[in-house]
């Protein structure tokens, strides 16, 4: 930790974002990207990347250990420490336009809305430290909630816009990696109700295949004040079967998930991040678009 907040600048980001992005910040990260063995912008760029505020790439990696990434950092700071470039001025970037496709922001007047899920059982035992760590994940996403669906919230509504949302990007194991979401067609049941600020439901979902589904009960409360809502809380809990290309090794058979709902206050860098489901597709995402 010393190590980052001291000799480097440490950048998280969603790098199929920068890489698609028509902006100084994508060009940037591109340039960076581009000296490194992933460099197909039409593919992941995922990785780790030391890099110089020239953009000189000084090492890409994509392990997960952090005793390795450690030795590596150490050991090319101590190169860039030999470089004409570790004393010289670097001029700044010229931010221009930002790429708006690609910098998303939460609907004005809408809400954020903190969103995790946990597998509660059902893993079979394993001595794999990393597989542990997954099967003990607690995942994290953020659920937009518009202008007009805050106003019917207040109003003592729930909009169909808003529970199709939530059952569609939202009701997904994403505690072991990126999942697939639910198509519209593939929600059989979702008979999500507010009554006196009290949210109660039941849903459905399911492939045509039967590759996947879910299927559980949700309770929840609604408060409001001087016409803001103040609490948005949720929990879904049922019965999860299947997997996606990127979510291995679940519970075999039916598993329990449950995914918890909690607005957000903006405390949390992680307020700021998009929606998985909106990425490139804000649209599609907040039921504005086509399918």
């Amino acid at each position: 930790m010393e190590l980052l907040q001291t000799r480097v600048v440490p950048v998280a980001l969603d790098q199929a974002y920068q890489r698609r992005q028509k902006d100084a910040e994508g060009e940037f990260y591109r340039r960076i990207a581009g000296q490194g063995p992933r460099h197909d912008f039409g593919n992941t760029t995922q990785g780790f990347y030391l890099a110089t505020a020239t953009g000189r790439l000084l090492f890409f990696n994509n392990s997960r250990d952090p005793e390795k990434l450690e030795r590596m950092i150490r050991g090319k700071l101590e190169e860039f420490a030999k470089l004409d470039e570790a004393s010289a001025a670097v001029a700044a970037l010229e931010a221009g336009p930002a790429d708006p496709r690609w910098n998303l922001r939460p609907p004005e007047g809408g809400l954020v809305v903190r969103v995790r899920a946990k597998v509660m059982g059902g893993y079979e035992p394993t001595d794999d430290p990393w597989r542990t760590i997954f099967q003990n994940a607690l995942s994290r996403d953020n659920l937009w909630i518009t202008t007009a669906e805050h106003r019917a919230l207040v109003a003592g509504g729930l909009p169909e816009s808003l529970t199709t949302r939530i059952a569609r990007f939202h009701l997904v194991d994403n505690t072991r990696g990126e999942p697939p979401m639910w198509e519209r067609q593939e929600i059989e049941t979702n008979s999500l109700s507010l009554k006196d600020g009290v949210v109660t439901g039941h849903v459905r979902l399911r492939t045509a295949g039967g590759d996947r589904s879910y299927e559980g009960r949700l309770r929840g409360r609604v408060e409001t004040r001087d016409g803001v809502v103040t609490r948005f809380d949720l929990v879904a809990s049922g019965d999860f079967y299947g997997r996606g290309p990127f979510t291995p090794n679940p519970p075999p058979g039916v598993f329990p998930l449950a995914v918890s709902f909690t607005l957000a206050d903006g405390s949390e860098t992680a307020d700021r991040i998009p929606p998985q489901g909106a990425r490139g597709w804000l649209d599609g995402y907040l039921g504005r678009g086509g399918e």
